[in-house]
């Protein structure tokens, strides 16, 4: 076991504080991006770096900075952090854990002594779930140069309040001098948010990166027609066809056998009748993979089988292309770096991509940058039955204390 300072009941009790501000009653997180719940849960924050003395900056993406001053002024900071703010009705572990971890380690590096050149900075990021305002990893996006100010600015939620707006009403419309520059290194802890680690009876997941990801739309138009008198030899049924071709996709993916997954999350047919036969099928398809280039060779072969499934049962076929985010690989030193924390401390890990979006994906384009995953229990994230066991949360917290003190 690791012989450092981290508290884990102080951990345990600043989780639990924290995670009364937005509690459900099925012990889950309804915390929405610049609610009155954030705000009460940023005060709280600043509030605690405050009795750690440390500056505390907001800049104009309403990002918080808890900055722990090193030797050296000019030199780059180290930057650990995640965010506060949940889904409806999510979890209370996701993103949460990785700013209140990264809280503990700051304070054990005081409560320990230990001296250097670096600032430290802790940092909850606005609207990382994308949950209110419908764009995720807004505040790091900004500051990596993906979107653009006025943009984000002008996002609004279902009653049309902008991100703006609500900004300024909850005091957190800070200054545009503030926000990260010159990053040394970007370190995040999340849970898993799937089943892997679990699985592997792994205590940690070390993140060599991000999948990429592929958004598309699929429409299947045949001709509609009534349900009874239509002879079923002789129909062009785009709903069938549709199916069919999910369900091609679907077999074909499971016999890769690799990291490779695809999901079709919006499926409609028209003209969406009982008595009718569907003449129209659109369905979207998200299709991910860690290598770009084995990403692309997908996205071909995706296109073939939707082409060919088509042409099988006299349809038009069309796709549209919605969206492309490349993989994020993240930086193979700190990778090395944190398998020989885990190595020297006989602490079991997993290598692993992360398949789901992080502010680290975009903190990649301005740092060195690592990720550490800590194991959900059955895989469970986004809703109220995320859990983690707080041995793992413990373990974890301990390792990244090793690895941020072997970076400064």
């Amino acid at each position: 076991m690791i012989a450092v300072s981290i508290n884990e009941a102080r951990l345990y009790d600043r989780f639990q504080t924290m995670n009364r501000i937005g509690e459900t009653e099925r012990g889950g997180l309804h915390r929405l991006a610049l609610s009155d719940e954030d705000k009460q849960a940023r005060d709280l924050l600043v509030d605690w770096f405050k009795e750690l003395h440390l500056t505390v900056r907001v800049d104009d993406l309403g990002n918080i900075y808890g900055i722990k001053p090193g030797s050296d002024p000019s030199a780059k900071p180290v930057v650990i952090g995640s965010h506060l703010d949940s889904v409806p009705k999510g979890g209370k572990y996701d993103g949460t854990l990785g700013v209140l971890a990264a809280l503990e380690i700051v304070e054990s590096l005081i409560d320990e002594g230990v001296s250097h050149e670096q600032p430290v900075i802790v940092v909850n990021f606005t609207n990382e779930e994308g949950a209110r305002f419908p764009k995720p990893m807004i505040s790091s996006g900004v500051l990596s140069g993906v979107y653009q100010t006025e943009d984000m600015f002008q996002l609004a939620d279902d009653s049309g309040i902008t991100l703006g707006d609500e900004l300024k009403r909850i005091g957190y419309a800070g200054e545009k001098d503030f926000r990260l520059k010159d990053v040394d290194k970007f370190i995040e802890l999340h849970i898993e948010q799937g089943p892997v680690l679990i699985e592997q009876q792994a205590a940690i997941g070390i993140v060599e990166g991000i999948q990429g990801l592929s958004w598309h739309e699929a429409t299947f138009i045949g001709e509609a027609d009534h349900a009874g008198p239509s002879p079923m030899s002789t129909r062009k049924d785009a709903a069938v066809g549709a199916f069919k071709a999910m369900t091609a996709l679907h077999e074909w993916v499971l016999s890769l056998e690799d990291e490779t997954s695809i999901t079709f999350g919006r499926i409609a047919v028209e003209p969406h009748v009982v008595n009718v036969i569907p003449g129209k099928a659109v369905f979207s398809i998200d299709i991910r993979h860690p290598e770009k280039e084995i990403l692309e060779q997908r996205i071909d072969k995706m296109k073939q089988i939707l082409t060919e499934t088509a042409l099988r049962f006299d349809l038009d076929s069309q796709l549209e292309d919605l969206s492309f985010m490349p993989p994020a690989p993240f930086s193979q030193k700190l990778v090395q770096d944190l398998e020989n924390v885990c190595l020297s401390e006989k602490v079991s890990y997993h290598r692993m991509y992360s398949g789901a979006g992080h502010d680290a994906m975009y903190m990649n384009r301005l740092a060195e940058t690592i990720m550490l995953f800590v194991p959900s229990i059955d895989g469970k994230s986004h809703n109220e039955k995320e859990e983690s066991r707080w041995e793992d949360i413990h373990q974890c917290v301990k390792v990244m204390y090793e690895l941020v003190k072997k970076q400064l």
